[in-house]
């Protein structure tokens, strides 16, 4: 139980610079949403760039930033030597990137539809090769245990991309999307900065034979990692590309897009819990009970994000106003999109039992399936549906895969989860959405109180069932029975 308390505490102290700075990046949304109208195609160019921006990170860290985790913990490893080795490589790849990128840029941008603006390239170039290098001294503080200072370095970045937003959008009237990328540019800098400390006060050595095996380890993970990645970002990089009316496919992108932020709640509470886990898991994989504690740890991830499903869907009525009114209409996908990053963190829990036993290629094999259906769905069904195409293909890619890594798993690595209770917990939440939906309430404040009703039923059961809290007040029992005399 110890070993949960601190993989508890982590997840909040993750969990809590997450989430604060998703709640603070959302001032973005509605800045971006009433500033750039949905016609112009701004945000949906924000949403695009950011997409291929994203796969980029995973292509420049190739796996390494899990390998090491991996390797940092083997007994007969050095930690700084496993860190050095690691922070050389992905370096070397990423300024290698970014100087050939920048010697091609017009052509590169111009295949991307940038002709016109290929600093927009240019300077996401430089960003995501910054920020590879950070993913790894990123991993390590987490391997320090120092989610402190962690979460601090990550919201300094997020506090200074939104002053710096404000000051261009609101304060000087700004209209150009492409600014936002420039932004970026001067907040990853900063951080760059002030992980300076973190870089030095060791020898750098590349052991190329520990290389090698971390290569081998890791790479099965690239392919894992960029399958993915796609899961995530290839309906919003291949919408423009498939919307038969490209200016209008920028538009309906960015509805889909500046909807899709409010379901992100969801890859908040897995993107912490993961912070916490990665570590948690390869840490305590030696110990006897490592099984059962991450049975208990799937259990207890996915009662909370049914909670936070819940709690997005019945408060609608106050979260639509994160997103200007031109993007509303897309509000429909939230359902669908916060059911699919369910999937994908059930999908990561699962994921560690072919990373504990070194065959990382399954991972591979299952992001790539559940890759392969997201983008038939897109394909076939984008011209036709739109972007509610993308989100019911995120839905069926991410519940594949997690189906598969589920069964599979059973059989190379098997874990007794609790899947009676975990059932029970899904069949409430699919009940207490029901009666959310089917009551209609003219009354805002009315129906606000009758879903928080529902809301704390569920929250309630949680506490009754899996968290030992009496709902109903004990009988006393200061002074114990007396037990009858004996003759």
């Amino acid at each position: 139980m110890s070993n949960l308390k601190t993989l508890a505490k982590d997840t909040a102290i993750y969990g809590a610079s997450s989430i604060l700075g998703r709640f603070l990046n959302y001032l973005l949304t509605p800045l971006y949403t009433n500033t750039l109208t949905a016609d112009s195609g701004g945000y949906g160019v924000i949403t695009n760039v950011y997409a291929w921006t994203a796969l980029l990170l995973v292509l420049l860290t190739f796996g390494m930033e899990t390998g090491f985790f991996r390797f940092a913990n083997k007994e007969n490893e050095d930690p700084k030597r496993v860190y050095s080795t690691t922070l050389l490589i992905v370096s070397a790849v990423a300024v290698t990137f970014a100087v050939v990128t920048l010697l091609l840029l017009k052509p590169i941008a111009g295949m991307l539809g940038y002709g016109e603006h290929p600093w927009y390239i240019g300077i996401m170039v430089i960003v995501v090769a910054m920020d590879a290098i950070q993913s790894i001294v990123f991993a390590y503080l987490r391997y320090l245990k120092r989610p402190i200072r962690f979460a601090t370095l990550k919201l300094l970045f997020i506090l200074l991309n939104i002053s710096l937003n404000l000051i261009y959008y609101v304060g000087m009237g700004g209209r150009d999307a492409g600014y936002t990328f420039f932004i970026n540019l001067i907040c990853t800098s900063v951080i760059m900065l002030c992980l300076i400390p973190y870089m030095r006060g060791f020898k750098y050595v590349l052991d190329r034979a520990l290389l090698k095996r971390m290569w081998r380890y890791s790479m099965p993970l690239l392919i894992l990692g960029v399958a993915g990645i796609l899961n995530q970002t290839a309906d919003k990089m291949l919408f423009p590309f498939i919307y038969p009316d490209k200016a209008e496919g920028l538009t309906q992108l960015g509805i889909y897009g500046a909807a899709s932020k409010i379901a992100m709640i969801m890859a908040m509470l897995t993107q912490a819990f993961r912070y916490a886990y990665e570590p948690f898991v390869f840490g305590k994989s030696r110990e006897s009970d490592s099984r059962e504690m991450y049975a208990k740890a799937m259990k207890y991830f996915i009662i909370f994000t049914l909670l936070a499903y819940l709690g997005v869907i019945f408060y609608m009525d106050i979260l639509q106003y994160i997103v200007g009114g031109d993007y509303r209409d897309g509000l429909r996908v939230v359902p669908i999109v916060m059911a699919a990053e369910i999937f994908m963190g059930v999908y990561f829990n699962l994921s560690f039992w072919y990373k504990l036993i070194d065959e990382t290629r399954w991972g591979a094999y299952f992001s790539l399936i559940g890759c392969v259906v997201l983008v038939t769905i897109n394909v076939l069904f984008i011209p036709h549906y739109g972007y509610m195409a993308c989100a019911w293909g995120g839905f069926a890619g991410y519940g594949v895969a997690m189906l598969l890594s589920y069964f599979v798993g059973q059989r190379k690595y098997p874990i007794r989860y609790d899947l009676k209770g975990i059932g029970i917990y899904v069949l409430l939440a699919a009940m207490l959405y029901v009666a959310a939906e089917a009551v209609t309430i003219d009354s805002l404040v009315l129906r606000l109180v009758y879903r928080t009703v529902l809301l704390l039923l569920f929250v309630g059961y949680f506490a009754k069932r899996d968290l030992a809290i009496p709902i109903s007040k004990p009988r006393n029992s200061a002074s114990p029975r007396k037990r009858p005399m004996q003759e």
